[in-house]
């Protein structure tokens, strides 16, 4: 089977070396005006290259021609055939396919009134105009037609987003200056006033001199042990705690007080009529 395909392969070179070229046969470039007249017609000449062609606003580029194959002459259907516009100053280019029939016969109109999105931005300088041949069974062709000057493009439009893609000036970020502290006397004044109804409950306390002589009993001790449970997880949600932490914790401190508080009430009322338990 190796000599096989090292034949196979050197009969495709032979017949790709072989392979017919394609060429244009009767081309002819033709400016019509937009009063329909004809500014310019003449045919285009392969081998030396034609004067520019200077196309106005509302002028129309009409381009006629037939591909052919060099050997037979005859009209041949590329595969694919593209007008290629290139500004060499800039780099851009712009690609516009063009219809040829079985025969090689085409047809391609080039209206400024109306241009093509293939057309590339266009300024000063004339856009290099090129015809691009490709089939299967015959070679590519790459063919130079002429120069074409058109219209300088418009300005791009601007986007209305297009602000957000420049360099934004630097933030600078002001911050509130830090609060001042009241004068010390202010708030001496103040804590003496929160602390002024402690003074005055125990002063009152003092000369009421109420009797706790339960105090310390087991019932009692333990339903002050969870008020003050309570209360100093109100101070640790005031300094750490989040309202969920507090809700949570509050309801068992607040249950334990609950059940707690009974047996306070239950032992009381035993001392008072006299039963023990």
């Amino acid at each position: 089977m190796g000599p096989q395909i090292l034949l196979s392969v050197l009969f495709c070179l032979i017949a790709a070396v072989h392979a017919g070229q394609l060429s244009l046969q009767s081309p002819k470039l033709t400016v019509v005006g937009p009063d329909g007249g004809k500014l310019r017609s003449e045919p285009i000449s392969l081998q030396k290259r034609a004067d520019p062609v200077v196309l106005g606003a509302n002028d129309i580029l009409k381009l006629t021609f037939q591909v052919t194959d060099q050997t037979s002459d005859g009209g041949v259907q590329p595969h694919q055939t593209f007008l290629r516009f290139f500004d060499s100053t800039t780099g851009e280019e712009g690609i516009q396919p063009v219809k040829v029939t079985p025969s090689g016969k085409a047809k391609f109109e080039l209206n400024m009134a109306k241009p093509p999105s293939s057309l590339p931005p266009s300024g000063t300088a004339p856009l290099r105009v090129s015809l691009l041949l490709g089939s299967f069974v015959h070679g590519p062709a790459a063919l130079d037609l002429f120069d074409l000057h058109v219209p300088p493009s418009a300005s791009a439009p601007v986007h209305p987003d297009e602000s957000f893609y420049h360099p934004r000036p630097e933030i600078a970020h002001t911050f509130r200056p830090e609060p001042k502290l009241p004068p010390r006397f202010v708030s001496a004044f103040f804590a003496a006033l929160v602390l002024a109804p402690w003074v005055v409950l125990f002063g009152l306390w003092g000369a009421v001199k109420p009797s706790v002589p339960h105090l310390f009993s087991p019932s009692i001790l333990s339903f002050v042990l969870s008020l003050a449970l309570i209360e100093g997880l109100l101070l640790w949600y005031w300094v750490e705690l989040r309202l969920g932490h507090i809700l949570l914790y509050g309801s068992g401190a607040a249950a334990l007080a609950l059940l707690t508080g009974k047996q306070a009430l239950v032992g009381i009322a035993a001392r008072r009529t006299g039963s023990s338990k």
